[in-house]
């Protein structure tokens, strides 16, 4: 059996995502950052708006979107909000259409859902001509996905509205991503749907472009325990998640995987606490100015 990427499996892809949520504290430091800073940064949005226009550049199943949507109606009491979302995974588009259905409050906020990838978007637009500008724009764990980072975020940031902004978050690059990526990267099965990308990378871009933005670091962790008891089924999907290989455990050379495998247990890449191991899942939360 060869190595393919797990893009390749949706349902495979979906289950191990789910995993890893469960099994780090990805959503917890986000929803901590927003608890914290998000607030500040939404405070140039309003101006004095009856309607503040929000765009979810791949919303996923809107978990993250709607603490974020409540955080802005908290800001904007009785403000009117249009909350438009481009997704392309049509099983997480229905999660996120589920979710809003069974959430109160939501009376003032208008859900469009853009099943499309950002570049499917970005072509619309273009070939539409029509210039839609937006108040609040963010990238939430999705610039692996693009093909051209540089013009995604280009083309991004010319839709903000004066005073608007522009989030992005994704892995820091003092995270044990940026290390396996660093080493692993040409051994696995990388294909055209992702890239190794991490703030690191953004910041390189937002400083050579010019533009002026703000860099939060979020701590994170996943406890990858389970990766290495040999059989055990949520290891094994973990490992999926890690390497981005569909059925890693099986289909890696047997060298590759007990180098990986010794690796993750190393302090660059993990920290043991009471016999666990916790895996460094850093994020990077960056606001650009319009």
């Amino acid at each position: 059996m060869t190595m393919r990427s797990l893009f390749s499996d949706q349902s495979q892809y979906v289950e191990s995502f789910r995993l890893f949520l469960e099994n780090s504290t990805e959503h917890q430091c986000m929803l901590e950052f927003f608890e914290r800073k998000l607030p500040d940064i939404l405070t140039s949005l309003g101006n004095g708006k009856s309607t503040i226009s929000v765009l979810s550049v791949g919303g996923g199943t809107g978990e993250i979107d709607l603490q974020m949507l409540a955080k802005l109606q908290a800001k904007y009491p009785g403000v009117s909000i249009h909350n438009d979302v481009i997704e392309p995974c049509a099983e997480q588009l229905i999660q996120y259409k589920e979710r809003v259905a069974k959430t109160s409050k939501l009376e003032n906020i208008k859900f469009t859902w853009h099943k499309e990838t950002a570049s499917e978007y970005e072509s619309r637009m273009k070939a539409s001509k029509e210039v839609r500008k937006w108040d609040f724009i963010h990238m939430i764990q999705m610039l692996y996905y693009t093909n051209d980072v540089p013009g995604t975020i280009r083309f991004f940031h010319s839709l903000l509205e004066p005073g608007a902004k522009l989030l992005i978050i994704l892995v820091s690059g003092s995270s044990g991503w940026a290390r396996l990526w660093k080493k692993y990267g040409a051994r696995l099965p990388l294909n055209d749907l992702c890239l190794y990308i991490t703030s690191a990378d953004i910041e390189e871009i937002l400083d050579g472009s010019g533009l002026k933005y703000q860099s939060f670091e979020l701590q994170s962790d996943m406890d990858i325990t389970d990766c290495f008891t040999e059989g055990n089924k949520r290891g094994e999907l973990l490992l999926d998640f890690l390497t981005e290989t569909c059925n890693f455990n099986k289909t890696a050379p047997l060298d590759l995987k007990n180098e990986l495998i010794e690796d993750l247990k190393k302090l660059e890449y993990s920290e043991k606490k009471g016999g666990r191991y916790f895996f460094n899942n850093n994020l990077s939360a960056i606001v650009i100015e319009s």
